[in-house]
This record gives C-alpha cells, sequence and structure tokens, in this order.
C-alpha cells in the first residue's frame, strides 16, 4: 500500500491489500484477515484516509477537517476516540498499522513497512486547508 489520491470517500484505486487488511474503496469496506470489519462511518472515512496516504504523516488539523469539517480552531477529542476504537477493531494488528506521530498527528504504516521516525523536518501529507 502507497500513497494513493483521496477523492472524498472513493478512491481511483478500487482496492489496497497487504496481509492482514484489506480496504474496498468502491464497496467503503474492510476486511482484517479476510473477515469483514464492523466500522461505522467516521470509523471507515478515517482509515481509508489514512491507507490512502500510507507511509505519509497526517495532521491531527488536517484529520479533523477531512474527515469531519472541523476547522482548526475546533478543540475536540473525537479524532483520539475514533484512532482508539479503529485500534481495539484492528485487535493485534494496531500498533503495526496506525502510528501516533506525538504532537502532529497519525501514520498509517503498511504491515511490515519499517517504523521510525525521524523529526527534523516534517512535510505533511495533506495539507490543513485542503
Amino acid at each position: 500500500m502507497g500513497p494513493l489520491p483521496i477523492n472524498n470517500h472513493q478512491s481511483q484505486v478500487p482496492a489496497c491489500r497487504d496481509e492482514h487488511l484489506t480496504i474496498e474503496f468502491d464497496a467503503q469496506a474492510a476486511l482484517l484477515d479476510s473477515q469483514r470489519m464492523t466500522l461505522t462511518r467516521k470509523e471507515y472515512d478515517l482509515l481509508a484516509l489514512l491507507v490512502q496516504h500510507a507511509g505519509e504523516i497526517i495532521p491531527r488539523d488536517a484529520l479533523l477537517m477531512r474527515v469531519w469539517g472541523y476547522g482548526a480552531e475546533i478543540r475536540t477529542r473525537t479524532l483520539d476516540v475514533h484512532v482508539r476504537r479503529l485500534r481495539k477493531k484492528l485487535g493485534g494488528y494496531a500498533d503495526q498499522y496506525i502510528e501516533t506521530i506525538f504532537g502532529i498527528g497519525y501514520r498509517f504504516q503498511p504491515f511490515h513497512a519499517p517504523r521510525f521516525y525521524q523529526h527534523p523536518v516534517i512535510k505533511p501529507a495533506i495539507a490543513i486547508g485542503a
């Protein structure tokens, strides 16, 4: 899975797959080890956005704007709650897939991607006002 363009809820690519997780963009469905995940609409939207930008850091403000339509002035824990729920549903794979970049945002990593974070220069995957 690599970075893919996001276009609201649909992607130009019909699906992304790795060893455990499949996202079917056309069907707006996620499968974990071939079992369909039960996700709310916002959980799916968040997961799909993260997957479409796999390997890229997405700032909190950009996620809140793209998934919920919240501006930077809104202070909410909605994102944290949804990430926590997604991690719970991803079970033992959660820490591999969703990485918290403290003070910045989140990054989705494919299953066997190396996990490291270099702090010096950060170019967000999605502009906050996009």
